[in-house]
C-alpha cells in the first residue's frame, strides 16, 4: 500500500516551504542576491539545508519562486493604479512615482530585481516583471488614446520606452552605498515620463 501524507505533515511541509522563500525574500532583501546561498536561506529560515533542497531543487528554483512572488506583488500595485478612472497623464504620474519610491525604499532587493547577475532561470522571471510593467504603462497610454486624452501611437514601444527610462535611472542609486535624494529623484522621474507624453496630447 502506498504511503499518503497525512493533512498534518502536508500542513508542516508547506509552512516549511513558505518559510523557505520568506527566508531567501529576507536575505535578498538585506544583501542581494549574491549573499543569498542556500546555506544562508536555511540558516534564516531555522532548517537544515538538505530540507531547503527537499523543496527546491536548486537556488535558481527558489530563487525563481522569490522574484515570480515578487513580481506578482509589484504588478498588483501597478494594474491597480492602470485601472483608476484619472486622466491618462495623472496614472502615468503615479505609476511612476510608486514604482520609484517602492525601489528606493528597498534598494537592494530592487536592485536584485533590475540589474544584479542572476542564474537564467531567475532572468526569466525578472524578464516576467518587466514586461508586465510595460503592459501596464501601455494599459494607460491604451486608455489616453480611447478616451481622446493621447493622439494614437505605438504603446507598446512607449511602455517600454517609458520602463527603460525609469530602470536606467533607478540603477545606479539603488547600487550606490548613500543614495541620493529619493523625493527630487522621484520628482525628475515623474516631470521626465509626464513631459514626454504629454507631447501625445490631442489637444497640445
Amino acid at each position: 500500500m502506498a504511503y499518503r501524507r497525512t493533512e498534518r505533515t502536508e500542513a508542516r511541509l508547506a509552512e516549511a516551504r513558505e518559510r523557505i522563500v520568506a527566508a531567501a525574500l529576507e536575505q535578498v532583501a538585506e544583501g542581494g542576491y549574491a549573499s543569498a546561498s542556500v546555506q544562508a536561506v536555511a540558516a534564516r529560515a531555522g532548517v537544515a539545508t538538505g530540507s531547503v533542497y527537499r523543496h527546491f531543487p536548486s537556488k535558481a528554483e527558489l530563487f525563481g519562486e522569490v522574484f515570480r512572488r515578487q513580481a506578482n506583488q509589484e504588478l498588483g500595485v501597478l494594474e491597480k493604479i492602470a485601472t483608476h478612472e484619472s486622466p491618462a497623464l495623472e496614472r502615468l504620474a503615479e505609476a511612476t512615482e510608486v514604482l520609484a519610491r517602492r525601489a528606493l525604499a528597498s534598494p537592494t532587493l530592487a536592485y536584485a530585481q533590475i540589474a544584479e547577475p542572476v542564474e537564467q532561470a531567475v532572468e526569466a522571471e525578472r524578464l516576467i516583471l518587466r514586461r508586465g510593467y510595460r503592459d501596464a504603462f501601455a494599459r494607460i497610454l491604451d486608455d489616453g488614446i480611447e478616451r481622446g486624452e493621447l493622439e494614437p501611437h505605438d504603446t507598446q514601444t512607449y511602455g517600454a520606452a517609458i520602463l527603460g527610462a525609469v530602470s536606467e535611472a533607478l540603477v545606479g542609486p539603488l547600487g550606490e552605498p548613500y543614495p541620493q535624494d529619493s523625493e527630487a529623484l522621484t520628482a525628475s522621474l515623474v516631470q521626465f515620463v509626464t513631459g514626454r507624453v504629454s507631447a501625445l496630447s490631442a489637444t497640445a
